[in-house]
């Protein structure tokens, strides 16, 4: 084993010593900091930084005239001219626009020397139907502002039965933190795993390989390649989970100091159930700093920490080792990296199809039989897992999906051994499926 541990401890320090490995590790987080404190202070600020939208209003209909309001930055005024004197002076402003409503409210039309964005049409549109609507009602009998104070905005509190009593089931957290571990897991395969292909190709092309498996054997190299490899992989995904927490806990501490009216606001707006709520909008007139943060620690409190840690590094380890064995494969069979796409679909579309179908099927129907069978085979387990496992899998599940983890981890090493062992000393000659089967059964 002493020779695995050399392999293992120079693709280690050959990885991390490097200048793109220590220049990402503080990269990363920054960006991703920086990304969705751009967001925030875009959505904050989205009213001021548009150009405003002056739209012109040719009513033919006579419902909508000194109807629609002003909101954000669209602007409404109102013309008796004709539709055609009217259209011809939509070219001559900047960020003009023309709405044309027809007496019979069909064709309805908005022109523009640019292209209206989706939101502001969106917009009208919404203020128009509404308009239509309670013409309707009153045309009806219906009086409307008693309709309106019927309405109520409700908001349901998730609540789940334990053995311990009732608890908190915060499912938007649940669902935050399921895509986050998936997404990283997803990631990591392909990064990781295709640097161990790299590292099998340059070897093997610049024939070094030739000098150390009259050292060691092949399984060994392979072995401990993956291995160290995958140190590099969880070192770096520690620093960046560290430096994440650190860096966002100043900048909310900065934040909060700044504006805590502000940021609570931004939150709510970005949240699809504050959007639109009454007492959200009541909760922004009175904001309460103190309030806000023990709401926002016992969402976090929620989260089994310490479980759902533990089970990422087990699934990120093992589906890593898999992948990584078979990406070992690929790197064996082909002389360089432009020979490796005939390989890389098989490898990634089961992947591919259940990250896919985990943030839009699994997430939502986490105890179905397809969103179980997905976290027990071993090669879609440690995405669609990670995405199950913030709604309560049993135990048995869990654990039969890890044995079933480790099973394929050794099956696939042993399997990619087998045609690696013969694949690093071929050179010149493309490979198939069917060479690659033939290298599987070669004997010593």
């Amino acid at each position: 084993m002493n020779k695995v541990f050399l392999i293992i401890r120079r693709e280690y320090l050959s990885r991390v010593k490097k200048k793109s490995f220590i220049v990402m590790t503080f990269v990363v987080p920054i960006l991703v900091i920086g990304m969705y404190g751009t967001m925030g202070y875009l959505m904050a600020k989205s009213d001021e930084l548009g150009d405003a939208k002056n739209v012109t209003v040719v009513d033919e209909n006579g419902m909508f005239r000194n109807n629609l309001k002003n909101v954000s930055n669209i602007k409404f005024s109102y013309t008796d001219e004709t539709y055609d004197k009217a259209k011809a002076k939509v070219t001559d402003k900047e960020n003009a626009y023309l709405l044309h409503i027809p007496a019979s409210l069909e064709n309805v039309e908005i022109l523009s020397e640019k292209k209206a964005g989706a939101s502001m049409v969106s917009s009208i549109e919404d203020q128009m139907n509404n308009l239509v609507k309670n013409h309707k009602l009153v045309a009806a009998g219906i009086d409307t502002a008693v309709l309106r104070k019927a309405q109520s905005h409700l908001e349901i509190n998730a609540k789940q039965i334990t053995a311990e009593g009732e608890k908190d089931a915060d499912t938007l957290v649940a669902y935050g933190v399921a895509f986050l571990c998936a997404f990283l897991v997803y990631m990591s395969l392909f990064i990781y795993g295709a640097q161990v292909m790299r590292g099998v190709i340059e070897e093997k092309t610049s024939r070094v390989i030739e000098v150390i498996i009259s050292s060691v054997k092949p399984f060994q190299l392979m072995l401990g390649k993956i291995i160290g490899i995958g140190m590099v992989g969880l070192t770096q995904f520690l620093l960046w989970i560290i430096l994440t927490i650190t860096l966002t806990g100043v900048a909310g501490t900065m934040v909060m100091k700044g504006n805590p009216a502000q940021v609570q606001q931004t939150m709510m707006q970005a949240s699809p159930a504050g959007a639109n709520s009454a007492v959200a909008q009541s909760t922004l007139q009175k904001p309460d700093k103190q309030d806000m943060k023990v709401k926002i620690m016992q969402k976090i409190q929620q989260i089994n920490v310490t479980k759902t840690v533990l089970t990422f590094l087990f699934y990120f380890l093992f589906g890593y080792f898999i992948y990584s064995a078979v990406f070992a494969i690929v790197g064996s069979a082909v002389d360089n990296e432009t020979e490796t796409q005939q390989f890389m679909l098989p490898i990634t579309l089961p992947l591919i199809f259940t990250f896919i179908l985990s943030i839009s099927f699994v997430i939502n129907n986490p105890d179905s039989p397809l969103s179980v069978w997905l976290s027990l085979i071993p090669f879609t387990s440690p995405v669609a897992m990670m995405v199950r496992l913030q709604f309560d899998v049993p135990a048995w599940q869990l654990a039969l999906s890890m044995g079933l983890l480790l099973a394929g981890f050794v099956f696939t090493t042993w399997v990619a051994a087998r045609i690696y062992r013969v694949g690093i000393l071929m050179y010149g000659k493309k490979a198939s499926y069917r060479e690659l089967v033939k290298w599987f059964f070669y004997k010593e």
